[in-house]
């Protein structure tokens, strides 16, 4: 059967900010796979609007295929998860939640997409940007020529990538993928509202 959890509408601003990837324990906690290696908004709301996976789970052990296969064929809506408490535990981080007491319950949340609205994400510091906002931004040199738009960024470690988008500059017709170290070497500035970003930065790098 699905989650006995309330069905909530999915705010317009929601953004998918993580994964609930099984149970922890047996006392209803659960085990979280941010997408974001900064994952402040995570933390700091305390409603989840939940949605099923967007691809099949498969039970960990033979016995969990039908309970698994219930949940899928029920659960289409939105679920409105009321968190108690999140925290980090060793290389994850876990929460628990209103009305999940045990690890059956925790359980019939695995592979659950997490989204929270954007507008209750916490204001970032100064200079400092969630990924969501750099999305879809032009970037353009010093010298104003066109380098493409942002389509994803990654973590390397000690440093986060843009990886931009560009129209076809080569024969053939295919995009050309840029990668630029989102740093103060490179980055001269973020224009949010302006959804630009400028870098020193030239096409042939």
């Amino acid at each position: 059967m699905r989650p006995s959890l309330d069905t909530a509408a999915l705010p317009v601003d929601a953004i998918e900010i993580g994964r609930i990837t099984d149970a922890w324990g047996i006392k209803g906690w659960f085990k979280v796979l941010p997408h974001s290696a900064s994952p402040e908004a995570l933390f700091s709301s305390k409603q989840w609007f939940l949605l099923p996976p967007d691809r099949p789970m498969k039970p960990k052990r033979p016995t969990e295929a039908d309970a698994v296969a219930a949940v899928q064929a029920v659960w289409t809506e939105p679920l409105l998860l009321t968190v108690k408490e999140v925290k980090n535990h060793s290389d994850t981080v876990v929460a628990c939640a209103h009305g999940m007491d045990d690890r059956n319950a925790a359980e019939s949340l695995r592979g659950a997409r997490i989204f929270i609205p954007r507008s209750s994400f916490p204001a970032a510091a100064d200079g400092e940007y969630y990924w969501v906002d750099l999305l879809g931004l032009q970037v353009v040199n010093r010298e104003g020529l066109d380098l493409g738009q942002v389509r994803d960024l990654m973590s390397t470690g000690p440093q986060t990538v843009l990886v931009i988008e560009a129209a076809a500059e080569v024969e053939g017709g295919k995009t050309v993928e840029r990668m630029i170290p989102f740093v103060s070497a490179f980055v001269d500035g973020v224009d949010l509202p302006g959804k630009r970003i400028t870098v020193d930065w030239q096409p042939d790098y």
